[in-house]
Formats: structure tokens, sequence, C-alpha cells
């Protein structure tokens, strides 16, 4: 797929961050955008946004961790376009608490959204991705490959995911489906504000420097050029890189690597 122009692409957790820099990014190409996002005050801000730059774009409320919705953002999707060339599920939430001091429903919580969010998405978008022998792509996170201290639900959820595009892109290895896990690193979002807590409250203040981190266009760029040439997992940073390839040959270097730089954290779970 080298050529955007008229392509459909849904795109999940797009009112803000690496989904709304996605929505524009996309735009820019000549695709035919379709957000969807629980706060759809922000999803018409963009709307006016991408419309005066003379973009073409459907939003949809939804929240990826009910069915109803994520099927009802396809139905729209094709309602309005008639096909579904790419789904990009980019809609995620964190957590970060001890695994001993969490409770149940925060790791629900986070799996309801990351993974069955993906699935559900994924699997109502498919038969018109088949049929346009699309692109399914899955945001995922360093977590997707190597254990985070304090991320548990997080991290399962990554791995989840990572589990279900693999297997997916080996069933439709003969029909054209070209199926993507990207994983940013540390991007400047909202998504550690958002991040839960051990009871399940939004934590409210990054415990990172934002300014210091990738910004949320330039992981678009990439994640598009990523898709024009086919890849099958990108990795962007460095750090993951080395964390993907050392994991199975230092295994025990790795964990200590990752529990020191976790535990310096401002106000890090980890003692």
């Amino acid at each position: 797929m080298k050529n955007f122009k008229d392509k459909v692409v849904v795109i999940t957790g797009a009112s803000s961050g690496i989904g709304k820099a996605l929505a524009f990014e996309f735009s820019k190409l000549g695709a035919l955008v379709s957000l969807g996002a629980r706060r759809i005050d922000r999803l018409e801000e963009i709307k006016k946004e991408i419309e005066t730059l003379g973009g073409t774009i459907l939003i949809t409320q939804t929240d990826v961790s009910y069915e109803f919705d994520c099927k009802n953002l396809m139905e729209r999707t094709v309602k309005r376009f008639g096909i579904i060339d790419i789904l990009i599920n980019n809609a995620g939430i964190s957590m970060r608490a001890l695994f001993t001091n969490v409770e149940i429903s925060v790791l629900k919580r986070v799996m309801d959204v990351n993974f069955w969010g993906t699935v559900y998405c994924t699997k109502y978008a498919l038969p018109y991705l088949l049929e346009q022998k699309g692109v399914v792509v899955g945001v995922s996170s360093i977590a997707g490959f190597h254990g985070l201290p304090g991320r548990t639900g997080y991290c399962a959820s990554k791995f989840a995911i990572h589990g279900f595009l693999e297997t997916l892109r080996i069933e439709y290895l003969k029909q054209g489906l070209h199926v993507m896990v990207i994983a940013p690193g540390f991007t400047a979002s909202e998504v550690r504000k958002h991040a839960l807590n051990a009871q399940g409250n939004e934590q409210g203040e990054t415990p990172r420097k934002e300014e210091k981190m990738m910004a949320p266009e330039r992981v678009a760029q990439i994640l598009i050029r990523s898709i024009k040439r086919r890849k099958r997992n990108k990795i962007l940073t460095l750090q993951g890189q080395i964390i993907a390839l050392f994991q199975r040959i230092l295994p025990e270097q790795i964990d200590a690597l990752i529990y020191r730089g976790m535990r310096k954290e401002p106000n890090s779970p980890l003692k």
C-alpha cells in the first residue's frame, strides 16, 4: 500500500496523542478517516480542523471495551465510505501499581480496553479488510515484548495483543492481509495522566518528563512509513530494540536493567 489517497482508515483512541496525530497525517495524504474515541467533544474539534484543511472525516463515539461500540464504529464506517482499508487499534489505557496492591478490577479494565478492544474492532473490520487486502495495526509497547514492574495488567494486555495479531497474520497469510505491531516507546501523550492506580483512579500526573519524549506526530509518520514497507514488527526506540533482542540471550541482565529504570521514576511503587 504505497498510496493512501481515498483509502479508508479507521483509528481508535483518536481523540488525543498518537491517534489524533494519525488522523491528521492520513488526511494530509488524502485518506478518508474514521475516528473512534470516548470523548466526542474532542472528536468534534478534530473534525472541524480536518474539514477546514479539506479532509474527509467521520467520527463515532466509541468505548472499545464494549463490543457493540466497536461493531457500530465499523458499520458506520462502511455505511459512509463503503469499505475499510486500514484498521489501527490505537486505543489503550495503562496502570501503575504493584500486583500485591492492585485491585483485580483494574487489571480487568486494562484488559477490556487494550486486548478486547483490539479483538472486537478487528473482528468486525476483518471481512472488509480481507476484501481490500488491507492492513491491521496494533499500537503496542515494549511492554508487549518484556515485562515491566508495576505494570502487570498493561504488560499482560500487550502480550495478549501480540499473540492475537501474530496468529491472525498466519491464519490469513495467503489472503493478503498485512498485520503489523508497532511499539513506539515513551511518547508525549495523555496515557500516563490517565493511567490507573491500585484502586482504579486516574494517576492524574505523569511520572516522566513528557517534553523529552517522542512527539506523537513523529510516531504517526513512522507508522505510516512502516505500513508502506509492510513491516511486521516495528520497535521505535533503541532501548526497546535492545530489550527485544537480548531478552532471550541475557534475561537476568535485562530484568535488572528494566528494574533500575522503572525504580527511578518519581513515586515509583518499587522500593
